[in-house]
């Protein structure tokens, strides 16, 4: 079997979670998060509008994770991110983490917001 090894561009891949936090990059972040090409940054939840106009034309999808549980997300927030272009992806925190990850190491344009757990 022939192993390669993950080579991660500009965004970090998310490294562990708790209650409350995440581990980005080598760095805990508390609360709610949003990382992507830009870095992280600490994250306002779904009425945080401003930080995801700035991903327009650098990401093709958004995965938000809400939590423990997967949740439905407020239509203002997906009419925002349908208009500037963004794809939405909505699953668990664990779930969105696995799953960018796995997008990221592959080299796609993606994005991370995620609910703490």
């Amino acid at each position: 079997m022939r192993l390669n090894e993950v080579v991660y561009t500009d965004a970090m891949p998310i490294e562990g979670y708790g209650p409350g936090f995440f581990r980005v990059g080598g760095e805990v972040h508390q609360g709610a998060i949003l990382t992507g090409p830009s870095g992280t940054h600490g994250w306002g939840g779904y009425d945080d509008l401003h930080r995801l106009s700035s991903l327009a034309g650098q990401i093709d999808v958004l995965f938000v994770g809400t939590g423990s549980e997967i949740a439905h997300v407020p239509a203002p927030f997906r009419a925002t991110l349908e208009e500037q272009g963004i794809g939405l992806e909505v699953m668990s925190s664990p779930s969105a983490a696995r799953t960018y990850n796995v997008l990221l190491s592959e080299g796609r344009r993606v994005a991370l917001a995620m609910l703490a757990v």
